[in-house]
């Protein structure tokens, strides 16, 4: 049987080499969402309608939080990978806006204020500024469609920020706990 050892019982250098692997694979699979973002081929979708992708992607979405809870609480070391599993599913859930956004410019410019046709990095811009809740208003919601999505968007964040964390973090504890059971039970 695997028995984990704590993170706190590694040696310096053993942390550092977690710690280093942990933020290669979070910066790698960052910068792989957004060239996903950046090569998916949104502009080929044809009439699929913006709310069914977007409730489809937050479907797969919710599937991908699920995975990453389970994930959390069998890894050898829950926090770490705790912090990757954010590195996934905010990335994902923003990408997600910013190309439900996309999709909602190219159908009809006028659905954003300024009225001319949004690139990829405008929409993306724009879900972060919303996220952040900076609004600086140099783009906004023009329509009541966009409105809608956008109010989606405003509503979901907080339950990313409240929720996911929350789910993330109880799976930390979850699997720190049933590390310390399994080095309970175990003969020494």
């Amino acid at each position: 049987m695997h028995i984990p050892k704590p993170i706190r019982s590694l040696t310096p250098a053993q942390r550092r080499r977690l710690t280093s692997w942990a933020s290669v694979r979070i910066l790698a699979t960052s910068l792989g969402l957004v060239a996903l973002y950046y090569l998916a081929p949104l502009d080929r979708l044809g009439e699929a309608s913006v709310t069914v992708s977007l409730s489809v992607a937050l479907l797969v979405l919710a599937g991908v939080t699920a995975w990453q809870v389970r994930s959390i609480t069998r890894a050898d070391f829950p926090a770490v990978r705790a912090a990757e599993a954010l590195s996934v599913t905010t990335p994902l859930f923003l990408l997600l806006f910013a190309a439900a956004y996309f999709l909602l410019a190219q159908d009809n410019p006028e659905n954003f204020h300024p009225d001319t046709p949004l690139t990829r990095t405008d929409t993306l811009y724009f879900t972060v500024t919303i996220f952040a809740t900076v609004g600086f208003g140099d783009i906004t919601a023009a329509s009541e469609a966009a409105r809608l999505i956008v109010t989606a968007q405003m509503l979901l964040d907080l339950l990313v920020l409240g929720l996911v964390l929350r789910l993330f973090l109880g799976a930390v504890r979850s699997g720190e706990r049933q590390q310390s059971d399994t080095a309970t039970d175990s003969p020494s």
